[in-house]
């Protein structure tokens, strides 16, 4: 198996929960892929295994201090909380926050 392939599987998940219209599963599966991407990164570049939740991992700070700091503005939009009526604000895409910190830790571990 590749690394991140299931981080990737997940964020297609998220992808055809938004397209059928499931926009709070499409955001349950993004915060998971990038969950997943985190997870696998402390493995493969730390020897860490977390057993966390994958949310938990997204906002866990002793996590966050072992990514690379350009994640930080990209964890802090996926652990955003919802308003009242179940939105986030409108410039913030789950979607494209956890590709961007599957590509950059995907990166990371090619370097």
């Amino acid at each position: 198996m590749k690394p991140f392939e299931d981080a990737c599987n997940e964020l297609q998940h998220a992808r055809k929960a938004r397209t059928a219209g499931f926009e709070g599963r499409a955001r349950v599966c993004a915060r998971r892929s990038a969950g997943m991407a985190i997870r696998e990164y402390l493995i493969e570049e730390y020897n860490i295994f977390r057993s966390d939740s994958l949310f938990n991992l997204l906002v866990d700070q002793s996590v966050r201090d072992l990514l690379p700091p350009q994640l930080i503005d990209s964890l802090d939009r996926l652990s955003l909380k919802v308003n009242e009526q179940f939105q986030l604000p409108p410039d913030v895409d789950l979607i494209s926050e956890a590709k961007i910190v599957i590509s950059l830790l995907e990166s990371k571990l090619e370097d």
